[in-house]
């Protein structure tokens, strides 16, 4: 199945985490938070981490593929600017229907 350019369009990161960084990065972590949630065409993003395995990373929903394309292009560049490596990302469609059953946090764009 491919993705309709024009379809809300889920895109999943998951690269390895820096160590705990204490208040300054907390501070930054808290910039970049602020900066995400004014991305265009963004309605939300999950933060996610596996401590146990050193991975970060985050799910989130954009209006349309192309907005998620676009970010995908933005982040990853961003993370690699800052020494990150291993960086992956997916993208994915996913079933109105069945989510809102399941109370899924998303909703028609």
């Amino acid at each position: 199945m491919s993705l309709q350019p024009d379809s809300a369009t889920l895109v999943i990161f998951d690269f390895p985490a820096r160590k705990p960084g204490g208040e300054a990065q907390a501070h930054a972590l808290r910039a970049l938070a602020e900066d995400i949630a004014a991305e265009p065409d963004l309605l939300w993003k999950i933060w996610t981490e596996d401590k146990a395995a050193g991975r970060s990373g985050g799910i989130y929903l954009f209006r349309t593929r192309d907005a998620a394309e676009a970010y995908h292009a933005k982040h990853a560049a961003r993370l690699t600017a800052a020494g990150v490596a291993g960086i992956e990302a997916v993208y994915r469609s996913y079933n109105a229907e069945l989510t809102a059953i399941t109370r899924g946090p998303v909703s028609s764009p």
